[in-house]
């Protein structure tokens, strides 16, 4: 009964462990798709160049 007991607990740390895994692969999906889409567009890259430009300027 024990050792049925312990197999359990085992199986449903690797199922959280898996689960966790998926969300964080998912994020960083989404973080990657996220990033690719700012750097192709212009507007997103004016807008850094201003805030670096204000920064290095000394305002």
């Amino acid at each position: 009964m024990m050792g049925e007991f312990a197999r359990f607990i085992l199986e449903e740390d690797a199922q959280t462990t898996a689960e966790y895994a998926l969300v964080i692969l998912g994020a960083a999906a989404v973080a990657g798709a996220l990033i690719a889409w700012a750097a192709s567009g212009k507007s997103v890259k004016g807008f850094f160049t201003k805030i670096f430009d204000k920064l290095t300027s000394g305002f």
